[in-house]
């Protein structure tokens, strides 16, 4: 007997949960070769709104608890990735060979970010020289809401934009051109011991989402590394300076090559304190 295949539909995944599109669209994605695959939901500028809202709820939690917290945290996520390496080197490749070596290489970057969680104020931090009797210590502190556009491929992309942003306490709203690795990916995280809303996953079009994250007033930083648009980027980056956003530029990037500091201290604030020193 011949059974109907059950057509999956992706949802994004918003504070936690996993909601359909408020607006009830849905979009095909398909295989290199044109078949299709599953449905995925097709985020709104509401949907976008809504992400923002779920991330700027779990800023304070999230960026209040300890460095190694957070980094435990984020080992726990490559943990259960681990877990699930047969099924995302089927859903990102057919589970052929090059596929499972991005798994491999998607799960050592989350423990490489999360080794850094607790060290980073160390290597960017410091305490000042200064001509009284005070202490000047400067100390570096999450900037807040990070709206990153995701490269559509390959899936160590998308796992190199998110983790230097959260594991030095921001929180943020992704734009993901994968939608299966993505949505996932999310699944992984929904079931691991990431708070909700530190990260949140958009499925959708770029020219319908990065515009109102871009001029979003509670949006902190911009990650455009993903955007495929010149134009769109040029306006993105310009709606971002109404607030004074912190933003990556599109580039073209080596996802195979070790990833330096930058990614973690771009949206990193530093703050310095004077405390007088004691009797």
């Amino acid at each position: 007997m011949t059974r109907l295949s059950v057509r999956k539909t992706y949802k994004l995944y918003i504070g936690g949960a996993f909601p359909r599109s408020e607006s009830g669209r849905s979009y095909v994605v398909a295989s290199s070769k044109g078949e299709f695959v599953a449905n995925a939901a097709r985020a709104s500028r509401k949907d976008a709104r809504d992400a923002v809202s779920a991330a700027r709820k779990a800023f304070a939690g999230w960026s209040g608890a300890t460095p190694y917290n957070r980094g435990q945290i984020l080992y726990r996520v490559a943990e259960m990735l681990e877990g699930r390496r047969a099924q995302f080197a089927e859903e990102i490749g057919g589970g052929k060979k090059a596929a499972a070596e991005q798994v491999d290489a998607a799960v050592d970057r989350l423990v490489w970010y999360a080794g850094w969680s607790d060290k980073i104020a160390s290597v960017h931090g410091s305490a000042n020289p200064v001509a009284g009797p005070y202490f000047n210590l400067s100390t570096p502190e999450p900037s807040g809401v990070v709206a990153v556009v995701a490269p559509s491929d390959p899936f160590l992309g998308l796992i190199s934009v998110i983790a230097p942003v959260i594991v030095t306490g921001n929180t943020c709203v992704v734009v993901c051109s994968s939608p299966m690795a993505a949505i996932t990916f999310g699944e992984v995280l929904a079931t691991s011991d990431l708070p909700g809303g530190v990260v949140n996953l958009l499925t959708g079009f770029q020219k319908e989402l990065v515009p109102g994250l871009a001029a979003h007033m509670d949006v902190n930083g911009l990650d455009l590394t993903g955007v495929d648009d010149p134009e769109l980027a040029l306006k993105a980056e310009q709606d971002a300076a109404e607030n004074l956003k912190r933003v990556i530029r599109p580039v073209a990037e080596d996802w195979t090559a070790e990833p330096g500091l930058e990614r973690m201290t771009r949206f990193l604030e530093t703050k310095t304190v004077w405390h007088p020193v004691g009797i």
